[in-house]
């Protein structure tokens, strides 16, 4: 079976969803093809014992585009909600608010810390700025106490490998978090109550996170965007005049251009013509960082107040726990029980991979015990693993990536997006920016404009650092 279209879109995570759904408003015919048996990749929503929990912790950013948000406002009405963010982060012994209070700061962290603390942030100026690494970068942003106790035990958690082995664009990346001098002024009391409060709001759907994804989905599908579920590509051949894009059940889909959102070294392998074997390598040595999601039904109502923990406590693997419920005000959500959900990035060869879910559990009790947490009255365990979560940025990856993405913007009629087709780890409004910018640079004949695309993800490099 053999079907033609103006645009095919490879993904329906965030940025696939919104570049098919705005490309159908212009008028091009466009088939989306996604490999599971529902929308939103890792932005979707899952049902655990009656309660919509994501896939980890999501929000939509306070910083979102007043245009971007005008469009999501209108399709989802009030079901998009203004929250004010209740985090907490694990510093030494001590639990702290996010956005950082500058009461509690003084008043919970020992005395020799904030001393440390302040040294380095009056050093600031004085201190060389190493660029070698993640680690070198941070320690001379914010100081040797903050790294050590917050953002070095943070970084080696996520991505499994110390910060002096993980590449310095990653530091650049995190820029705006990293100033000594907004980290020492919270400690003082420099920083008032009302500029945390717009630090710490963002937004989030009445009914989970998912319902951002599957609300672009239905806006698309009324545009006539046709959603082909299940639907897995194993192979992307381009010719002179279009692309063929065959799925494993023997379904072949043509079109005048591809807006592919799959990881690259996926993209690297299946794509013909084949890229050169020095492409081919150095794709293959990007790698990603796999995700445990251990979802824990408690009995009783809310297990805590807050929305997030942040672990950085090297004793266990768990990097983050998440009360869902909390991200909402949805008077559907039940009172008699929550879900916790508790992040374990690792590698797939890990022991921990392999752990079936009690046991998984068990590691959860046992780092709520280690953190000083609530117990919880377990009444259910379910658990989700993710393959491809986090690019690793070891040192040395932007050699491989530029190699590969050369070789991808060299691929005529294909244009790669999204957090795995450009191998970033970016928000879920920066994945929608990238929809926007791929579709505004389809010219009307169906052409794509190579020079407004690469525009935008200069602009965005310079602005953000989450475009190469």
């Amino acid at each position: 079976m053999s079907t033609s279209y103006d645009l095919i879109v490879i993904g329906a995570g965030p940025a696939g969803l919104a570049a098919a759904w705005r490309a159908a408003l212009r008028g091009f015919s466009v088939a989306l093809l996604e490999r599971a048996d529902h929308v939103g990749g890792m932005a979707a929503s899952v049902d655990v014992a009656g309660i919509r929990v994501d896939q980890g912790s999501h929000r939509l950013d306070r910083a979102t585009p007043g245009y971007l948000l005008a469009d999501l406002r209108e399709l989802m009405g009030d079901d998009l909600q203004l929250r004010q963010r209740s985090s907490r982060i694990r510093v030494l012994d001590n639990w702290l608010s996010v956005p950082l209070r500058a009461d509690e700061v003084t008043r919970r962290l020992p005395r020799s810390l904030l001393a440390r603390i302040a040294r380095d942030s009056a050093t600031t100026s004085f201190r060389r700025g190493g660029n070698e690494s993640y680690a070198s970068v941070v320690r001379s942003r914010v100081g040797p106490a903050l790294y050590e106790t917050v953002y070095g035990p943070l970084a080696e958690k996520q991505w499994g490998i110390p910060g002096d082995c993980i590449s310095a664009v990653q530091a650049y990346r995190q820029a705006s978090r990293l100033s000594a001098w907004k980290v020492a002024g919270r400690a003082v009391g420099r920083i008032r109550r009302k500029t945390q409060e717009i630090a710490g709001g963002y937004y989030y759907p009445r009914h989970g996170f998912g319902r951002l994804v599957e609300t672009l989905a239905d806006a698309g599908a009324e545009a006539g965007v046709d959603i082909k579920l299940e639907a897995e590509v194993d192979r992307v051949r381009v010719y002179e005049d279009e692309v063929e894009v065959a799925t494993q059940d023997g379904d072949v889909v043509r079109g005048g251009l591809v807006f592919s959102t799959l990881p690259l070294p996926l993209l690297a392998r299946i794509s013909r013509p084949a890229p050169s074997l020095t492409s081919i390598e150095s794709a293959a040595r990007l790698r990603y960082r796999a995700m445990l999601l251990v979802y824990i039904v408690h009995k009783g109502g809310r297990w805590s107040p807050y929305d997030s923990h942040d672990i950085p406590d090297q004793r266990t693997p768990v990097l983050r726990i998440s009360e869902p419920m909390n991200y909402r005000d949805n008077p559907d959500d039940p009172s008699d029980r929550s879900v916790l959900c508790a992040e374990i990035p690792c590698s797939m060869t890990d022991e921990v991979w392999g752990l079936d879910d009690e046991s998984l559990a068990d590691l959860v009790d046992e780092t709520l015990g280690m953190t000083g947490l609530p117990g919880v009255e377990r009444a259910h365990v379910e658990t989700r693993r993710l393959g491809q979560v986090y690019p690793i940025y070891r040192l040395g990856y932007e050699d491989d990536l530029t190699e590969v993405d050369a070789w991808a913007r060299m691929i005529r009629r294909i244009v790669t997006l999204g957090r795995q087709g450009l191998f970033v780890f970016d928000n879920v409004h920066q994945a929608l920016l990238m929809a926007y910018d791929a579709v505004d640079a389809i010219r009307e004949d169906g052409r794509f404009d190579r020079y407004a695309w690469t525009v935008a993800r200069e602009r965005f490099a310079k602005s953000a650092g989450h475009y190469h």
